[in-house]
């Protein structure tokens, strides 16, 4: 009698057990957030400072921590090496002579080899790891940079390479509760909402280019524009007045200096 297990106490097993599934589910469950419906950004990638008043949002380098109380962004160079990182020379793209490409507009990033699924494997144990730091150090979301590195690789890599990879780190930052934000880019945006995952976008120059509307009519109100003042279109309130530009549309300095230094500038529509 002492081994009798009635089918109503299995019944009451059943229950239980999915219940603690279902917690332990809702334990680990790490939802993403969105931009806040009034986002006002400051782009800091040129070293951390106390944001100007009225900013939510706040795009720090991962090597940063985050601004307290606020949406924080961490930027991840998620398609080319950051200045200063060394590389196995196995997981770059390189050159006839061996040597690795860099990218011409960045001489000191070095263009990552997302080739094959071997080599986008190896080469995403590294970045997350840094991804991993952004969510550990209180980063709400993170922004991949370069995802057009494609476009600079004389051939070596393809559009499916840059969609393929780019969706390994959406993954990885959904994992770990980050918002995934899509890096330029403007002709994968629809395929960046809906093949790739990305939660919003951060545009740099969608005015001066006009391609604000390639960002907005996908991503609706989650994009975050910059703008610099060594090339506007116009003047910023023409960049502010045009029915096109985000409503979050920063302008910066081109080089992001810190408050406090000669070059800093800081204005938002």
């Amino acid at each position: 009698m002492g081994n009798f297990i009635t089918r109503s106490t299995c019944l009451f097993m059943a229950i239980a057990m999915s219940l603690i599934g279902l917690q332990e589910a809702t334990a680990t469950e790490k939802p993403q957030r969105s931009l806040p419906a009034d986002a006002v950004t400051d782009y800091q990638l040129g070293g951390s400072y106390t944001p100007p008043s009225g900013v939510n949002i706040v795009v720090r380098d991962s090597t940063e921590l985050p601004a307290v109380g606020l949406y924080n962004i961490c930027y991840v160079n998620g398609f080319q090496t950051q200045p200063g990182d060394s590389w196995p020379k196995e997981l770059l793209v390189l050159n006839p002579d061996d040597t690795p490409l860099v990218d011409p507009g960045w001489p000191d990033e070095q263009l990552l080899n997302i080739s094959s699924k071997v080599q986008r494997t190896r080469i995403l144990e590294r970045l997350a790891a840094t991804i991993s730091r952004c969510a550990k150090a209180g980063y709400t979301a993170v922004e991949f940079d370069n995802l057009d590195s494609y476009t600079r690789s004389k051939g070596a890599l393809k559009l499916n390479d840059a969609i393929a990879f780019a969706t390994l780190l959406v993954k990885t930052a959904h994992d770990h509760g980050l918002a995934a934000g899509q890096k330029n880019t403007s002709e994968l945006s629809a395929r960046g909402k809906t093949q790739i995952g990305f939660d919003f976008v951060v545009s740099e120059e969608c005015h001066r280019f006009d391609e604000c509307a390639a960002y907005t009519l996908v991503y609706g109100d989650q994009v975050i524009n910059v703008e610099y003042t060594d090339d506007l279109r116009g003047s910023f309130k023409d960049v502010c007045s045009d029915s096109q530009t985000p409503k979050d549309t920063v302008l910066r300095d081109r080089n992001l200096t810190p408050a406090g230094n000669s070059h800093y500038y800081f204005k938002h529509c």
